[in-house]
């Protein structure tokens, strides 16, 4: 029967606003760094392991944090969960400026990944906050309107990753043969560009940390309501051994561990790929726009497929899907393998949310903690990404040093994500199994 309770209760409607607003936070703080493992490693010239850190910084901290804020928000509180991850979201963002004063990339990747401590306090707290705030007959409903915001802010982060930065860095510039001018520059003259960019850098952080501040106020000054969990207190370590006891739930959070990692890599080295086919970063994030509209198209396609196909059976398919897209970017040649790459999202779509529910179903109060470490299996976007820049470095800092099989090494980096999709497919083969 068809409910007529409200999606959101009138008295609560500027609370699940402002909570809102933190998914598309987060959905920047992730797109806008994206292309920044690019910028670093044209601007402070790396090796593209050394590059890779932006990443195992940024996904790291995810790992780091979100059991500490599972127990926190059930000692505490929500809304002091979300203020404290805004205020390390605001510090690691307001820390760039220092960072780029002392154009130190150590300092950087110290401010990512206190701003990803943030990140992982409002995932994990803002999901089941936004399920409180209304009627229980609705809450899916309101969770899926708030989390239709986190692609908004994604769209954003890479508007202004190229608008604001790649469109302006100086380290990009090239000559009448499309050959990068800054790599024959002398070292003074570097280090004024240097200067330059790394401000550039800057500049969009800083505005974001302060944006997260303004935020951080207004929920400090909203009355907010303050859910009370009912029920017997939830045991730390039982939970945990009962956690680990089920399989499923074990094998899941290994599974979305791959998965991250295949995700961060797709989107992440979509900016090399084009490069060695002679296309800069700043078009480039043109794919990245196309990758993630097709992502949210999936999306919409998935959760009306999800009506008649299984869970389990439909992350199945799209796992052979993303297999067959991936070796269409190792092995087609020229822009065919690019569009095969930009392709992998759409198969992407139904992992991440198809993952998280098939290992929390079923357990019941365990699943606050068990929330936590599927958040916590977001490492393997720190993981990956670094492995893949060790392969891209086998021949040298460039990306077609060398032939591996027959491709340019960067093309050949993608046999790291065609592994992850397949441990994904082999997770919805066991659970096919099972149920």
């Amino acid at each position: 029967m068809k409910t007529s309770a409200p999606i959101v209760p009138k008295n609560l409607l500027l609370p699940f606003i402002l909570i809102t607003s933190l998914f598309a936070l987060w959905g920047f703080a992730n797109d806008i760094t994206n292309p920044m493992v690019a910028a670093f490693k044209r601007v402070l010239e790396l090796n593209n392991v050394q590059a890779s850190w932006v990443q195992m910084a940024f996904y790291g901290g995810y790992f780091t944090m979100s059991l500490p804020a599972a127990l926190f928000i059930k000692k505490y509180s929500y809304k002091k969960g979300v203020l404290l991850g805004l205020g390390l979201y605001a510090v690691g963002a307001l820390l760039f400026y220092p960072a780029a004063s002392w154009e130190s990339y150590g300092f950087f990747l110290a401010s990512l990944y206190i701003l990803t401590f943030g990140l992982a306090f409002l995932e994990t707290t803002a999901n089941p906050y936004i399920l409180s705030m209304g009627p229980t007959e609705t809450a899916t409903q309101r969770l899926n309107l708030a989390q239709a915001f986190n692609p908004m802010g994604a769209l954003a982060g890479l508007f202004v990753a190229k608008q604001f930065i790649l469109n302006a860095l100086q380290s990009n510039t090239t000559n009448s043969e499309g050959e990068i001018i800054y790599a024959n520059l002398d070292e003074t003259a570097k280090a004024i560009i240097r200067t330059n960019d790394l401000m550039i850098i800057r500049d969009p952080y800083v505005l974001l940390g302060l944006v997260v501040l303004a935020v951080m106020i207004l929920i400090t000054l909203v009355k907010m309501p303050e859910k009370v969990e009912g029920g017997k207190a939830l045991d730390f370590l039982p939970s945990i051994k009962r956690l680990f006891r089920n399989r499923i739930f074990v094998e899941g959070v290994f599974a979305q561990m791959f998965y991250v990692g295949a995700q961060i890599m797709v989107w992440t080295y979509i900016y090399q790929y084009a490069e060695a086919l002679g296309i800069d970063n700043a078009t480039a994030v043109n794919y990245g726009y196309t990758a993630l509209v097709l992502f949210l198209i999936g999306r919409w396609v998935c959760t009306f497929l999800l009506r008649s196909l299984s869970a389990a059976k439909l992350l199945s398919i799209f796992s052979i899907l993303a297999m067959v897209f991936t070796l269409g970017a190792i092995f087609l040649p020229g822009i065919s393998g690019l569009y095969s790459l930009v392709a992998i999202s759409f198969a992407m779509s139904l992992m991440f949310p198809t993952i998280y529910g098939i290992a929390l179903e079923g357990l019941g109060e365990d699943s606050k903690f068990g929330a936590a470490f599927l958040v916590m299996a977001i490492v393997g976007g720190a993981i990956m990404p670094t492995l893949q820049g060790m392969i891209l470095d086998l021949g040298g800092s460039g990306y077609t040093d060398i032939q591996i099989l027959g491709v340019s090494e960067v093309n050949f980096s993608f046999v790291l994500p065609l592994f992850c999709f397949l441990m994904v497919w082999v997770f919805a083969k066991r659970v096919k199994l099972t149920t």
